[in-house]
């Protein structure tokens, strides 16, 4: 398959434009954030598109036999259905593939990383009415069901695994193989859905950052987080270094300025450095 690419540019902003109203509702819908940052990522991803992966998630959610009544026996009946019967699962060789990072191509593959995995999952499993919610543990996004933190209360799940459930000692192994510390309390409670969405977004932004002649895919992905209503200053940053990489020295200048006039408020030596940097920027233009 090719690798997708954005919209027109008109398209783009509008999808934009919804996906920072989205992120701004009391509650908003991890799914239709999902779809838009996977609209942006790929052209060929229409509104009928995004209306039809609804359908599907909503389709799958309607397969689940019955409604469980314990938070182990949601997480076998996720698993039955979206680990057995329809395969969905992840492998390494996914995370050198964008799409894995696209809900709509994760649904259509049955494959992708982790956090996408978990997010059908997810989607499905509210949609039948579980006690489902992410769980952002180092290195490897799962999901939970039930009461959330360490106790009997709360069970965890693998989307990645096929849907494997995890025991303490399974969840342990994965902290600390990703971290080399041990598991912590505060790592077993539910992921916000924009803490959510910035993950995606940050594993977008790592895949593109190791392909320099995908900036466009970084530049994106740095744009999106920035409509989120909480985000890291060094972003702008970031989006500044990318514009100067894309050639557009002008405008990556600006940027840099302005990270600088914020930078100076707290550390003037590196507020000098940036300045440096804008600098060095506008003398390209020559």
């Amino acid at each position: 398959m090719r690798p997708p690419y954005p919209p027109p540019a008109g398209r783009s902003a509008e999808l934009r434009r919804r996906f920072a109203e989205e992120a701004r509702c009391e509650r908003p819908d991890l799914s239709t954030l999902c779809l838009l940052i996977g609209a942006v990522a790929d052209g060929t991803l229409d509104d009928a598109g995004m209306d039809a992966v609804q359908v599907e998630l909503d389709r799958l959610a309607g397969e689940l036999p019955y409604r469980p009544g314990s938070p182990q026996a949601w997480a076998l009946a996720l698993r039955e259905l979206l680990g057995g019967r329809y395969g969905f699962h992840g492998v390494s060789d996914d995370y050198q593939r964008l799409e894995s990072s696209l809900l709509h191509e994760v649904l259509r593959r049955r494959r992708g990383l982790p956090i996408l995995v978990s997010v059908v999952w997810m989607e499905v499993a509210r949609r039948a009415g579980a006690p489902v919610y992410g769980v952002a543990l180092p290195g490897h996004f799962v999901v939970g069901f039930g009461e959330a933190g360490v106790g009997p209360g709360q069970v965890l799940a693998d989307p990645f695994d096929e849907g494997r459930v995890l025991s303490g000692a399974d969840a342990e192994l994965l902290v600390a193989g990703a971290t080399g510390a041990a598991l912590d309390a505060s790592m077993l409670t539910p992921a916000g859905t924009l803490d959510v969405v910035l993950r995606i977004l940050n594993n977008v932004r790592a895949w593109a950052m190791a392909r320099p002649e995908r900036s466009d895919v970084a530049l994106w992905a740095v744009d999106l987080a920035l409509l989120l209503p909480s985000h890291a200053a060094r972003l702008r940053y970031e989006r500044a270094l990318l514009l100067v990489q894309r050639g557009e020295f002008s405008a990556g200048a600006g940027e840099l300025e302005a990270y600088a006039d914020v930078v100076g408020a707290v550390d003037e030596g590196a507020a000098a450095r940036v300045r440096g940097e804008a600098f060095a920027a506008r003398a390209m233009l020559n």
